[in-house]
């Protein structure tokens, strides 16, 4: 990413996130839409550098962990943009916000350099395999980050401007987000798969990052199972959605320094 957009993104984020905080401590709408179009001028900033790097690069620039990182975050911001205008629950964007910062703080610290991609990754599908997983984890973080609010106001009486029990609205957002992500992660698995046939000749192998992106479907199939035919919500919802995105971190971050595979090129 190019430095100087790399660091107007941060205070962009970073505006936006004081601007939520101030929102939330002084419940002033303005201020709230105020940090929204913040977040949305860094949203365009962050958008801006990831093609001035894919220009740069010749490539779709989603080939090692930095990178990656920097679509992370830039798919959790978009995410949370659109479900902060569906629900207008605007005290998420200040974790949100501190999320997508640790994120790029993290990026700042890893090898940026532009380098070519290796054979395995020269195909049509890194685009859309990527984009799809990113999607479905950001959607993941949401979620987790509704459920620390949910586990955090439990039992407190905390309202929406219109009166209405913010838990029950938190609730809501982290079921349909991982609805959502649900829905992406299927789709990642799927085209990683297709992928994995035309890079390596098998659709499944076993290799660390799939079984763990197996076990991450499997975590959010049973969260989705118990609220549909259970009735799961609230506590025990928010705790499965709790271990789901831990799973996601590992199966992202931690299955590529910590067990060796296919995938670990990608760091």
């Amino acid at each position: 990413m190019n430095t100087l957009l790399f660091n107007i993104t941060l205070v962009s984020y970073m505006l936006a996130l004081i601007f939520y905080a101030v929102c939330a401590i002084f419940k002033k709408e303005g201020l709230g839409l105020f940090a929204r179009g913040i977040l949305i001028l860094g949203l365009f900033n962050h958008t801006a550098a990831i093609f001035v790097r894919w220009v740069a690069a010749g490539r779709p620039p989603f080939s090692n962990m930095y990178e990656s990182l920097i679509i992370f975050s830039w798919a959790l911001i978009l995410i949370y943009l659109i479900v902060e205008i569906i629900y207008r629950i605007r005290i998420l964007g200040i974790f949100v916000s501190i999320l997508a910062l640790l994120i790029l703080a993290s990026a700042s610290g890893l090898d940026s350099s532009i380098k070519p991609l290796m054979p395995a990754l020269q195909s049509n599908w890194l685009v859309i395999h990527v984009l799809v997983c990113f999607i479905g984890y950001a959607a993941f973080a949401i979620s987790f980050v509704s459920s620390i609010m949910y586990l955090i106001l439990y039992k407190r009486e905390a309202f929406e401007p219109g009166g209405r029990p913010l838990n029950t609205s938190l609730d809501t957002i982290t079921y349909k987000t991982i609805t959502f992500g649900f829905l992406f992660l299927t789709l990642g698995i799927i085209t990683g798969a297709v992928w994995a046939n035309r890079a390596w000749g098998r659709y499944w192998g076993w290799d660390p990052k799939e079984t763990w992106a197996l076990i991450t479907w499997f975590i959010y199939a049973f969260y989705l199972h118990m609220r549909m035919l259970k009735g799961w919500k609230e506590v025990k919802g928010a705790w499965v959605a709790i271990l789901g995105f831990l799973a996601v971190i590992f199966t992202y971050i931690g299955v590529n320094y910590l067990l060796p595979g296919l995938h670990s090129y990608i760091k």
